[in-house]
């Protein structure tokens, strides 16, 4: 593995730390570009595409209201991009959600550029953020106006 590679997969374990404990200030300052891309797939309240740091950070703290965790299966990197997969779940009230995530990264000048996510199912991952958030939340973009 290269030097880059090894330092851009160092950068998303640095993520995973920073949202294991919460530390979402970390996340913004050090390890997220400021102009970055996050792409949540989807037909719920929360999926789009997220713009900016800001925009990410608040998408995080949402998803921490229904306890959402992770947990690293396996990471591989190179020179310009990392894939992560790992184990997702949350739980709120009566409604649960598990099941495996790969997220592709593009990393640029030492901080994430962007991030695809993909679901192990979609349809799964759907209702559980409509029965979580239903119809009432409005998409990240209108919430920081």
């Amino acid at each position: 593995m290269t030097a880059e590679a090894n330092r851009n997969l160092a950068l998303v374990q640095r993520f995973f730390e920073c949202y294991g404990s919460g530390d979402l200030e970390t996340m913004k300052q050090s390890i997220l570009a400021e102009d970055v891309t996050w792409i949540i797939p989807g037909h719920h309240p929360l999926a789009g595409v997220k713009r900016g740091a800001d925009e990410i950070i608040n998408y995080f703290a949402t998803i921490a209201q229904a306890n959402f965790k992770a947990e690293v299966l396996s990471l591989s990197a190179s020179e310009h991009h990392v894939v992560d997969v790992h184990r997702g779940w949350g739980e709120y009230g009566e409604h649960k959600v598990d099941m495996n995530w790969v997220l592709v990264y593009q990393i640029e000048n030492g901080r994430i550029k962007s991030a695809q996510n993909f679901a192990a199912d979609q349809h799964v991952a759907d209702q559980f953020f409509w029965n979580v958030w239903g119809d009432e939340l409005k998409p990240v973009p209108d919430r920081l106006k």
